[in-house]
């Protein structure tokens, strides 16, 4: 977070998406946040409204405007689940679907 807020231009948001342990806290200058005009915000699963937004992105998936399909990595069995993490602890790969 210290990082992506320092990467934050002048009337930037920095999002935060990843959830860290709860006892861990993350520190800002006060007055780059108002002299600079910056937000800092965070994001819980996207901040998706499930009935909203569920049926739009199939529609969008259906008329063939959200390739998902290219987001794919492989195919996997079930029965290869370990070998598939063992993919992703080495990152040869990123997403996977899992086939039964």
């Amino acid at each position: 977070m210290d990082l992506a807020y320092r990467m934050t231009r002048r009337g930037g948001t920095t999002v935060s998406v990843g959830l860290t342990h709860p006892e861990h806290d993350f520190a800002l200058k006060h007055v780059s946040l108002v002299a600079e005009e910056r937000t800092v915000k965070g994001s819980y699963m996207g901040s998706c409204v499930p009935v909203r937004d569920v049926p739009r992105l199939i529609g969008l998936y259906q008329r063939g405007l959200l390739p998902i399909d290219k987001l794919v990595s492989e195919r996997i069995e079930l029965a290869n689940i370990n070998e598939a993490f063992d993919k992703l602890d080495a990152g040869d790969t990123i997403r996977q679907i899992i086939t039964f």
